[in-house]
């Protein structure tokens, strides 16, 4: 079947036409676009399926934002959609919103153990809920639960709660950013921007440490030029700025794995985790993970990793496209931590058993 998938995020917008069945998912043809530039989705979808070929009958998106009955207004762009006016807009009758880390917990069960990296090692319940959360323009959560041998995802805005400060540093890290937002959720700090607004604290903080050329660079690139300069040494307070980053999202992760109880695992998604993955397997990621007292132990259990391919949401809006009733909240398998789906996958990317 062939389908038209969407990967919508703050900052860009990734469409494809994929060709998808039971056992593989391949694109055939696929763009990017700056989310920004556009007024809404359906420009984008137009000005892709107007690009080439023949418009699929069916197609998904995984927007960033909580959709309800069809339905979300997205907290990263001035966006309102509705399923049912973009199908006319694009002229594709049966067409469906779902959340960016639905769509990813979708996608997941499409890949292959070298698709992951292991941050912790840990011993996973096959029948056991996975987490997942995913920092990029915002931050994301998910959860997967089996459900009488059938894999439900459920979408989260968890990423939205209270940043919950553990150290000194972070406490004044809040009190900053309250002064600013006045409610700090953790995607204030956990997240593209959010990485900014630590290395704008820390700046604020301690000026004399602010490289002139640095903050030229980081102004023009944001992020990534935090996590450039951070992840090669090259200035202390990008590298310190990362530090909080890294220690901030493990607590994070941490607190999702004891929210949904993961014994599933925990899968790091989105577009940051994959860019910093040295900065995560150095100790500072884990510590602040498995840094939750009484339950400290039972974090060790838990694996932990990292999802490395980043069409990941595509595969899950093809594979939500895809479904018989269009509507559809369960997918067919769903992966352990370990990068395998419950039942055994085998090693082309994409199949299942």
């Amino acid at each position: 079947m062939r389908v038209l998938a969407g990967d919508i995020g703050g900052t860009h917008a990734r469409l494809a036409v994929v060709e998808i069945d039971d056992r593989q998912v391949h694109l055939v043809r696929e763009a990017r676009y700056a989310s920004g530039d556009y007024p809404s989705l359906a420009p984008i979808v137009r000005t892709f399926l107007d690009a080439g070929g023949d418009a699929p009958s069916r197609a998904a998106f995984g927007v960033a934002g909580p959709v309800a009955g069809g339905r979300v207004a997205t907290p990263n762009l001035p966006w309102t959609l509705d399923e049912r006016r973009l199908a006319r807009d694009i002229a594709i009758p049966r067409t469906r919103l779902l959340n960016d880390l639905d769509a990813i917990a979708r996608g997941t069960a499409r890949l292959v153990a070298s698709d992951f990296v292991t941050l912790q090692e840990g011993t996973a319940d096959t029948d056991g809920i996975v987490a997942l959360v995913g920092a990029g323009t915002g931050l994301g959560e998910a959860f997967v639960v089996r459900d009488g041998g059938v894999a439900r995802t459920h979408a989260s805005e968890g990423g939205h709660t209270g940043f919950a400060p553990r150290t000194p540093i972070e406490r004044d890290l809040l009190a900053s950013l309250a002064g600013e937002f006045g409610h700090v959720s953790s995607e204030r700090v956990i997240s593209g921007p959010g990485l900014e607004n630590i290395y704008g604290f820390l700046a604020k903080r301690e000026p004399a440490r602010e490289q002139p050329a640095v903050r030229s660079a980081v102004q023009e690139e944001g992020a990534a030029a935090i996590s450039r300069h951070g992840l090669d040494g090259s200035d202390s307070l990008c590298a310190q700025a990362l530090d909080i980053f890294v220690s901030a999202y493990g607590a994070k992760a941490g607190n999702m794995a004891l929210t949904v109880l993961a014994t599933g695992g925990v899968l790091l998604v989105g577009g940051i985790a994959p860019a910093i993955v040295k900065k995560l397997t150095d100790g500072t990621f884990l510590a602040a993970f498995r840094d939750k007292g009484r339950m400290s132990e039972m974090m060790q259990h838990m694996p932990v990793r990292v999802v490395m391919n980043d069409d990941v949401g595509l595969y899950g809006a093809a594979t939500a496209a895809a479904e018989d009733d269009g509507r559809a909240s369960d997918t067919p398998r769903t992966p352990t931590a370990s990068g395998a789906p419950f039942n055994q996958s085998t090693q082309r990317r994409g199949t299942l058993t």
